[in-house]
């Protein structure tokens, strides 16, 4: 693959478009999802589920035989293990409707079916991408990298998720992209041990924390599961709280606690396979602009950090991914003044002690933020304002700064007349920064007339860059389309930040 696309920006820094590297959506990537008809109650009493269950059940053996046949035959080459997909929606289906006599496999493995469907996770757009380096760099030749590429997926109903690739960076800064698997997985979910201070904490933040979610709260360990809080709940009745008063308390909980959770993949998973998607009422209309950054703790242990963009329909809610491995993703809430808006990107180090990010508080400005909790944000400061241009609407990060010998080098976004996206870059003191070196005049990358039609026209927007060698590796998103990678030589681009 040749990087044989030479466009000089606006500042006169080459910069290298790969014509090789072009990921775009594909409705064949489809997962499957729990389908449950309308609840309404037919005239006899009978919800749509048991009316379906029960007409299933009212078929001939031999034709629920074929039926289900046909069904593997069409779809079992969509989906690993699509007998375990059904039985599970099988048991979610019949809940609460109890059969009266055992049912066979056949049986239950066509409500199952019926009650099944599969979503396209990118039907509608693929973009914003993050690169970082990948855990796993065995293997690889003389000057190879190896790196993970995070994703946003939309799908119909503009719900977004987050996906993944691999590839690696060659010597000569070719971008190969590893093959993608056929299949898609979402993993499987599990609440996790919560932590009642942040509970009290971030209710707070909501305006609800009152005498009903006190008396929760005073029933509860530091550290507390799903469960214990199940319990709480009920008690409030035991204490004479009527369920009319507590309603909306109970559902506040209810929403905080449904958005902390753990995912886990089978360890035979290709990481292509893997796709994180909505599973909390916060992020029910989608996992938004994923900033991916390798962290390395003051001990050497890494870990990777990702914030993300909840959006349930009315409103955001900024939340942080951790994992060490890509297969095992705990999911938690962030908190505090500076969380409260899109585009928090964190340094991959601490700075004398302290967790530092950058941020868009008022989503128009670039603001600095330092931290004792990777999850606990307040007092953010203003750092950068729009001055040119291209960025006067507004600006913002386009990723965690990366480290190099002149200071942090930040790439930044602006959006301009025709609600243009361009990306630019600025440089912060290593020490301090909250300084700035210095930043581009003029855009580092423009939208080109290939990559400005699409679902969303004239944007260039990228969630995270890497450092190769002696160059910058920029992925970035075209117009919601797909996603393209371009190379920068490194000193170039340095030299044009430093006064």
């Amino acid at each position: 693959m040749a990087m044989d696309k030479l466009v000089p920006s606006m500042n006169s820094v080459p910069v290298n478009r790969s014509d090789d590297v072009w990921l775009v959506s594909d409705p064949r990537r489809v997962i499957t999802k729990t389908f449950l008809p309308g609840e309404g109650e037919f005239t006899n009493g009978q919800t749509r589920t048991e009316v379906v269950i029960s007409r299933i059940l009212a078929l001939p053996e031999k034709e629920v035989r074929a039926t289900l046949q046909a069904v593997f035959d069409d779809f079992a080459g969509r989906h690993r293990d699509l007998a375990a997909v059904f039985e599970g929606n099988f048991a979610i289906a019949t809940e609460r409707h109890e059969q009266v006599e055992p049912l066979s496999d056949e049986h239950r493995l066509l409500i199952g079916a019926y009650f099944t469907h599969e979503y396209s996770i990118e039907a509608a757009a693929l973009g914003n991408p993050s690169m970082v380096l990948a855990p796993d760099q065995s293997g690889l030749g003389s000057g190879e990298t190896r790196f993970i590429l995070s994703l946003r997926a939309v799908g119909e109903g503009h719900i977004s998720s987050i996906e993944f690739r691999s590839g690696v960076v060659g010597a000569d800064t070719v971008i190969t992209i590893d093959e993608l698997s056929h299949h898609v997985a979402i993993g499987s979910r599990a609440a996790p041990l919560y932590d009642a201070d942040f509970f009290a904490t971030k209710l707070g933040e909501l305006g609800a924390l009152n005498d009903v979610s006190r008396a929760v709260l005073d029933r509860l360990h530091s550290g507390f599961t799903l469960t214990d809080l199940e319990e709480a709940i009920r008690a409030l009745e035991d204490l004479g709280i009527d369920r009319t008063i507590s309603y909306e308390t109970r559902r506040i909980l209810h929403w905080l606690a449904s958005s902390n959770y753990l995912i886990s993949f089978p360890e035979h998973t290709d990481i292509s396979e893997r796709v994180i998607f909505p599973y909390g009422p916060t992020e029910s209309h989608g996992m938004e602009d994923v900033r991916l950054v390798r962290f390395v703790h003051d001990d050497d242990s890494v870990v990777y950090y990702a914030t993300y963009t909840a959006f349930d329909g009315f409103q955001i809610l900024s939340q942080l991914i951790e994992t060490t491995d890509f297969l095992s993703f705990r999911i938690a809430t962030m908190r505090g003044k500076g969380a409260h808006n899109k585009g928090i990107a964190l340094f991959p180090r601490k700075l004398d002690g302290r967790f530092v990010a950058l941020g868009r508080h008022d989503n128009v400005n670039n603001f600095l933020m330092t931290s004792t909790d990777v999850r606990v944000w307040q007092d953010p400061v203003k750092l950068q304002e729009p001055e040119r241009p291209w960025e006067l609407t507004q600006l913002g990060n386009c990723g965690s700064p990366l480290e190099t010998d002149a200071g942090w080098l930040v790439i930044t976004h602006g959006v301009g007349p025709m609600r243009r996206y361009s990306l630019g870059a600025m440089l912060l003191d290593l020490d301090d920064p909250s300084r700035i070196i210095g930043h581009l005049k003029e855009p580092l990358l423009v939208p080109t007339p290939e990559e400005r039609d699409g679902y969303v026209p004239n944007v260039v927007y990228s969630c995270g860059s890497m450092i190769h060698g002696d160059h910058l590796v920029l992925p970035y998103g075209f117009a919601d389309v797909g996603a393209r990678v371009a190379t920068v030589v490194l000193d170039e681009l340095l030299d044009r930040l430093t006064p």
